[in-house]
This record gives structure tokens, C-alpha cells and sequence, in this order.
């Protein structure tokens, strides 16, 4: 969770056009991965009858990168990764109908805390406003973010994580790379620092972490686990951004991040 948090700063740190961003990410990303999956001899054969879903799983982490990015660049790292963190909640409304889980009435009240916590982070609902636009982007960064989760738990123990986040960052890399040719080389290379962090700790190493975890875990229980991320990203961003979040943000975050607890304690118990 630690290194997936340092997603919010980074993307703020990063001046360069979001898909451009995204695409160096995932391609340096791809070829980190893919020469440890090569140096420790980890598989990276894929049964055919789950290639589809590791496909559909790419194609959405890609929309959540891309619409997580939008948000950070239109708000700052508290607003991005608050609004992103209503994953938990979507996950908790998604499990039962796409895993025929068991629905939790519970779970309604914590939706109406979350939308507590939205209306907290939100200055208004005027889509002119442009925190407002990025609050609504950080959602639909969740709802994509929550829907891959899902589609991959049920392969997640059949492979081991970084096979998954070779194809994940390669098909991120496919779809994106056309944006390369819309900036100079230069000034793609005058961002390298905050590029190569982003591909190796927040996703190389940070995310194929966290599809581990899947083994272990249902995707609820992930989702609670890490609601420590929007904390770290903000001290993160407090530090190296100077970036100090509105009191109404710690308002609405306390909301959002509060179903979070309150579903870690029931499900603990």
C-alpha cells in the first residue's frame, strides 16, 4: 500500500499529458516486469480460456489510470485519491452481482456515508467547476478500478501476480502507445525521474504486491485493507508537494475512509 500510494504525488509531480504519462508507465512498467518474471522463472503462459478476461482486466486498469490521472492533474492528491478511494464501497455493491456473493444490507448505509463524504469534497455540484469534474472522474476511476478487481480475483489463483501485471502494463502499453507521438523526445526525457518511479515502485512493485494479496483475501476485504492509501498519499503529497488538504476534504475523507473501517471491523469480527 505504501508504494501504490505514491501514485497521487507522482501523478501530480509528472508534467506531461495524461495519456503520455500513462503509456511510459505501463511500457517501462511492461519490461521491468517482464525481465524479473524471465529472471526468477515465473511462468508467463496464460490458459486460453482466460486470456479474454486478462484482456478485459488490462483494458480497464487501463480507463482507471487514465481517469485517476485526469482527476489528480484537475484537483490535488487528496481530492484524486479520496474520490478513487469509493472503490470499497463500489466493490461491495458489485461482488454479489458479478461473484453471486451474498448482498449485506450494511452496505447501503455505507454507501450513504460515502456520498456524505463526496458531498464534503465536492465545493459544488456545478460541472463548470473543476473539482467538481475531477471528484466525478476519481468515481468513474473507481468504478473501473473495482470492476477489474473483481474480474481478476477469480484468476489471481491460478497465476502468480507479476504474470498478470506483464500483460496488464503490455496491454496498457498497446493501447496508449500512439500518444508517444504527440511529444518530443526531449521533453518526454525532462520527466524521466517521476516516470521511472511511477513504473517501478508504484506499479512494478507496488501493484503486482497488491494482485498478490488476492490469493488470500475476497475483494472486499482487499478494498478495506487498502484504505490506508489515501493516508499515505496525503502525508506524501503534504511533503513533497506542499500540498495541505481543506478542512472540508479531512471532512469528507473521514466519511469515506469511516465506511471503510466500519465494514474492516465487521468483516474482522
Amino acid at each position: 500500500m505504501l508504494f501504490v500510494s505514491t501514485s497521487g504525488a507522482l501523478g501530480r509531480y509528472v508534467d506531461l499529458p495524461v495519456p503520455v504519462t500513462i503509456a511510459t508507465r505501463g511500457i517501462l512498467a511492461f519490461f521491468v516486469l517482464f525481465v524479473y518474471c524471465r529472471y526468477k522463472g515465473i511462468p508467463l503462459h496464460i490458459n486460453a480460456s482466460d486470456r479474454l478476461m486478462v484482456i478485459l482486466g488490462g483494458v480497464l486498469m487501463c480507463l482507471h489510470w487514465l481517469t485517476y490521472f485526469y482527476a489528480l492533474q484537475m484537483s490535488n492528491v487528496a481530492i484524486g485519491m479520496l474520490s478513487l478511494f469509493t472503490y470499497p464501497v463500489i466493490t461491495a455493491f458489485l461482488e454479489p452481482m458479478i461473484l453471486k456473493t451474498k448482498f449485506q444490507r450494511i452496505h447501503v448505509l455505507l454507501g450513504l456515508l460515502v456520498l456524505c463524504g463526496i458531498y464534503f469534497l465536492a465545493p459544488d455540484f456545478n460541472i463548470g467547476n473543476s473539482t467538481t469534474v475531477a471528484i466525478g472522474m476519481g468515481i468513474l476511476s473507481a468504478l473501473f478500478y473495482a470492476l477489474r478487481n473483481i474480474i481478476l480475483k477469480s484468476k489471481s489463483a491460478s497465476y502468480h501476480g507479476s504474470t498478470l501485471m506483464v500483460y496488464q502494463t503490455g496491454i496498457i502499453g498497446l493501447l496508449l502507445f500512439p500518444a508517444l507521438f504527440f511529444v518530443a523526445p526531449p521533453t518526454l526525457l525532462s520527466q524521466w525521474e517521476g516516470i521511472v518511479a511511477l513504473a517501478v515502485l508504484t506499479t512494478a512493485i507496488g501493484h503486482t504486491l497488491f494482485l498478490m494479496t488476492f490469493k488470500h483475501f475476497s475483494i472486499t476485504t482487499i478494498s478495506i485493507i487498502s484504505s490506508i492509501q489515501p493516508v499515505y498519499g496525503i502525508v506524501i503529497g503534504a511533503v513533497f508537494l506542499s500540498e495541505i488538504p481543506a478542512l472540508t476534504t479531512i471532512i469528507g475523507g473521514v466519511f469515506i475512509l469511516g465506511s471503510v473501517v466500519i465494514e474492516s471491523v465487521r468483516s474482522s469480527r
